[in-house]
């Protein structure tokens, strides 16, 4: 339903379940008894896109008195997230989900999370949360960078914090470290393990999740790590929203419609979750809310992985580069458009097979109408921002198979080339980027460098591996280094778009 701008003269509504009510005419809300719901999931890195995905779903089901011992409790594990806690707190864990449809905005409250542990250095009340028997699933959103890997992809078990939750197991750093801590307290009291489920954009997410508890465990306790191998489960899956960060103009908007929200979430109308069904504890019937189940889903994440995350980073750089806010803006813009189809076309759907009812080039269709709709304001400061990790998730896996093949690899190397150029961090009319990335420092030197030694940027290993060392791409690399730093970004864009395909 589209909800107009609230008159001036309605009154603005606090977001509490004592007001759910009162909410304006036209406002989804919950139809379900919020205080007859118990737990049954804990969500750690409790953002925006959680609450309009995962909780989305939950929600539709609940709304069909489904699912009402699924519960979500919240938690979070940098000091920060304790002011998410009492934001949400404030307002009982309800959060408005503003839907931006270009045909007209439609808002709904959902009500599917419950509680929010308290944020603590140790996290004592993390781990006594996911030690009660009642919690089945432990999901993470910690971004595609949180998992503790190394540059080949393996886990990291050689970083302080790793090494710090392996020699204090009971006063962990991690969230990893927490769900170990956890895990030992349930096999000690007799409880089965949880399922660990990440819903990072990282192709196969669950493996990893895998991969970074165990490995932990095994630091401190190899019999609870071959416990936690055998007996819990860690689905794989592929999430899709486009979710932009929350600031005053989405609180703005919200009000707008009527309500007081101070963590509103707006998304795009669009959302896809397509998961492994393998859940030691059970699950909720998340497919009964759209979800798709599947043992293939390898091909979904790769096609999402490669061609929506990877072609936000062909846009976003390019975009902060010449001073563009947003995506839909830098599809606006002829010379990122064209770049944008070439890559996708020439260099990144050959490396990408059809799932069932999708082809490479339909999905290209489907993410270019997403990345043009004006009404989603996702920044391309909030699609750059950690390049450190999204690059070689996202883009260098590619990079690898093409070279692997002997495929076209310019527009890749010209995606890598900007994204040394912005992480200079000056913009082509002067103004400054500033810092968008845990390694900012770090790779703000090596962009430096680049300019007259391209090289120099390549020679991060913990990024690059060995790829600096091929010559095809180190030398495709330094060409479009030359060019950006001589010429510009647009000649650079127009340069590759007139080469022949």
């Amino acid at each position: 339903m589209t909800n107009r701008p609230n008159p001036k003269q309605m009154p603005i509504v606090p977001l509490s379940n004592a007001t759910l009510r009162d909410l304006p005419e036209g406002v989804s809300r919950p139809r379900y008894d919020r205080s007859a719901l118990t737990p049954g999931i804990v969500h750690i890195g409790l953002g925006n896109f959680h609450r309009g995905h995962q909780a989305w779903y939950l929600h539709r089901l609940m709304q069909e008195g489904r699912a009402l011992d699924w519960a979500i409790i919240g938690a979070g594990v940098r000091p920060g997230d304790a002011v998410m806690r009492d934001r949400l707190l404030a307002q009982d864990c309800l959060t408005t989900l503003i839907e931006l449809d270009p045909a007209g905005l439609s808002a709904e409250v959902i009500g599917s999370m419950i509680d929010f542990v308290p944020v603590e250095e140790g996290h004592g009340p993390l781990i006594a949360a996911m030690s009660d028997p009642r919690i089945r699933i432990v999901s993470l959103t910690v971004t595609e960078g949180g998992y503790y890997l190394d540059a080949t992809g393996q886990f990291d078990q050689a970083h302080p914090d790793i090494q710090h939750d392996m020699a204090h197991p009971d006063r962990p750093r991690t969230a990893f470290g927490a769900m170990v801590a956890a895990l030992r307290a349930r096999r000690q009291a007799g409880h089965p393990p949880f399922t660990g489920q990440s819903c990072d954009n990282l192709q196969g997410n669950g493996a990893i999740l895998r991969q970074t508890i165990v490995g932990l465990a095994r630091g401190s306790d190899p019999a609870l790590a071959d416990w936690i191998d055998g007996s819990a489960s860690f689905p794989n899956s592929m999430v899709d929203c486009i979710v932009p960060a929350t600031g005053d103009a989405e609180r703005a908007r919200v009000r707008s419609l009527g309500i007081d929200d101070a963590v509103p979430v707006t998304h795009e109308n669009f959302r896809q979750w397509v998961i492994e069904d393998d859940f030691c504890q059970g699950r909720p019937e998340w497919d009964a809310a759209g979800a798709t189940f599947t043992d293939d889903v390898h091909r979904f994440e790769a096609m999402k992985i490669r061609m929506l995350n990877a072609g936000h980073q062909v846009l976003a750089n390019a975009g902060e580069i010449l001073g563009l806010p947003t995506i839909a803006s830098c599809m606006e813009d002829v010379r990122i458009a064209a770049f944008f189809r070439k890559v996708q076309i020439e260099e990144i759907t050959p490396h990408v097979d059809a799932v069932p009812g999708m082809t490479p080039m339909g999905y290209l269709d489907l993410i270019t109408r997403r990345f043009s709709n004006p009404e989603i304001h996702d920044t391309t400061r909030r699609v750059a921002f950690d390049g450190a990790s999204r690059h070689p998730g996202f883009i260098l896996p590619i990079l690898r198979d093409a070279l692997q093949a002997g495929a076209p690899i310019s527009g890749l190397a010209l995606t890598e080339a900007l994204w040394a150029r912005m992480c200079s961090g000056i913009r082509e009319d002067g103004s400054t980027i500033d810092p968008n990335d845990p390694l900012w420092d770090a790779l703000k030197a090596s962009a430096e460098a680049a300019r007259h030694d391209p090289q120099a940027w390549l020679a991060q290993t913990q990024i690059y591996g060995d790829l600096g060392q091929n010559p095809r791409f180190a030398n495709a690399f330094a060409a479009w280094m030359s060019c950006i730093w001589a010429d510009g970004t647009a000649a650079a864009l127009e340069r590759y778009t007139a080469e022949a395909g």
